[in-house]
């Protein structure tokens, strides 16, 4: 008998590869894109001094979002199963969970981000989490 897909982990991979676009988006289009998106005027400003730093981080931001994608496809068994797959199901949707709640100790370590950023970016990673959690429930006894 075929097992049926998950489709809640689906559409957290599929949110997880969105986000992986739009950080991709920002090492491409730059500084108008890093304000877009809420990264601050400070990332902005590194950007368009052709400084390392905004690149850097944003493509490790990337990597692991396509991480978490792929390990979101494999809970929902469209792609093999991959190590530690209980394993890091739980903690991606703890970090987003957690990142979703705690802005608010977070905040002072961004200054050049808005409320808007922090507000809007929490609710997203709410509504990510929650969608992992979900489907990590649904996929537990197979996982």
């Amino acid at each position: 008998m075929e097992r049926s897909h998950n489709y809640f982990l689906i559409v957290g991979a599929a949110l997880n590869g969105a986000a992986a676009l739009l950080h991709a988006g920002c090492i491409i289009f730059g500084a108008e894109w890093y304000r877009f998106l809420g990264a601050g005027e400070q990332m902005a400003q590194l950007d368009l001094a052709g400084h390392w730093y905004p690149d850097t981080i944003t493509s490790v931001i990337v990597l692991v979002l396509s991480v978490w994608a792929l390990y979101a496809l494999s809970g929902a068994g469209l792609v093999r199963k991959l190590p530690f797959v209980r394993l890091a199901l739980c903690v991606i949707t703890g970090v987003y969970l957690l990142r979703a709640v705690a802005f608010v100790p977070l905040q002072p370590h961004f200054p050049g981000n808005s409320m808007t950023f922090w507000l809007v970016s929490s609710g997203i990673c709410l509504v990510v989490g929650a969608v992992h959690f979900l489907g990590l429930r649904q996929a537990w006894p197979s996982l």
